[in-house]
């Protein structure tokens, strides 16, 4: 009588299947996950940008104008990000409303956002709503919470 010693071919292929199958599933929800985190992680930036435009509107009596930066502003406390561009938007000459984007740049973020965009608007009365340009209107997993999809 011999001892078994090893494993046979089927079994090691039975593993490596196993294996591939659980991949297939884990991969793509690992993707989503990081596209989801990086969309909340924008978002939270820019929300974090509200107190500091509210100052600026108060005092200067006007939505705040920058351009797309990725290096930060000193005066807004715009922090340098590395997944995308920071924008401020005036909606109307000399007044209070105004749109603050973030746009992800391809390559630095999760291919699932693209080049999408998070939008915070604000009205002149100074309410805030978000809007994104990723993601649909089916399928909103990637989309923050209390953010819509524009389109």
């Amino acid at each position: 009588m011999k001892k078994q010693q090893g494993f046979t071919l089927i079994e090691l292929m039975i593993v490596v299947a196993v294996i591939g199958v659980l991949s297939a599933i884990a991969i793509p929800q690992y993707q989503k996950y990081v596209a989801k985190s990086e969309a909340a992680s924008a978002l939270a930036t820019i929300s974090a940008l509200k107190t500091n435009i509210e100052t600026s509107i108060a005092e200067v009596g006007q939505f705040p104008k920058l351009k797309a930066t990725a290096a930060g502003d000193n005066n807004l406390g715009v922090p340098i990000v590395t997944a995308g561009t920071i924008a401020f938007t005036p909606k109307t000459t000399d007044q209070s409303d105004g749109s603050v984007i973030f746009k992800f740049t391809k390559g630095s973020s999760s291919s699932l956002l693209g080049a999408g965009t998070i939008t915070l608007l604000r009205d002149l009365v100074g309410n805030w709503e978000c809007k994104t340009s990723f993601g649909t209107a089916d399928d909103s997993s990637l989309i923050p919470n209390n953010c819509t999809f524009a389109g």
